[in-house]
């Protein structure tokens, strides 16, 4: 793979059911009420909005996200992502035991002409920067589950 192509995977076991988790996810404004990094959600229009997302590392991210497809029977949410990364995301979400299973897909290559050229030297840097803001979205999400006023039922 080429530094400067991201394919990102993340799993998140739930202890909710798949429909809750799946509207939560959906609800992409509501995000930094329990996603630390991401810091600020604009919506644009009905089907795409300007993201900020800040991790460890000392840059900020802007993206504009557009809606591919929102399925909740599939349990799929997907985004066409434009700015400092490009490419997709994706969410699926799907019964697991008595909870619910994540996955969260992206596949990007950055916009920002610095991440570009520091693509070889800083990936294991970039790749841990996402690692730790998935760790700390899943760990978010668990406990706004944990909140039962927060999760739509």
């Amino acid at each position: 793979m080429e530094p400067n192509h991201y394919h990102l995977t993340s799993r998140w076991q739930l202890a909710a059911p798949p429909r809750t988790v799946y509207r939560l996810l959906r609800d992409v404004e509501r995000y930094p009420q329990w996603w630390p990094q991401v810091r600020g959600v604009r919506a644009l229009d009905d089907t795409s909005g300007e993201l900020r997302i800040r991790s460890v590392l000392p840059y900020t991210l802007l993206m504009t996200a557009r809606e591919l497809r929102q399925d909740e029977a599939a349990g799929v949410l997907e985004a066409e992502l434009t700015g400092d990364l490009a490419g997709w995301s994706r969410w699926t979400v799907g019964a697991h035991g008595t909870g619910s299973l994540a996955l969260f897909e992206e596949d990007v290559r950055p916009g920002k002409p610095l991440m570009r050229r520091l693509a070889l030297p800083a990936r294991p840097l970039f790749l841990a920067n996402h690692a730790l803001m998935m760790r700390a979205g899943e760990r978010g999400l668990r406990r706004h589950l944990a909140d039962p006023p927060h999760t739509g039922r």
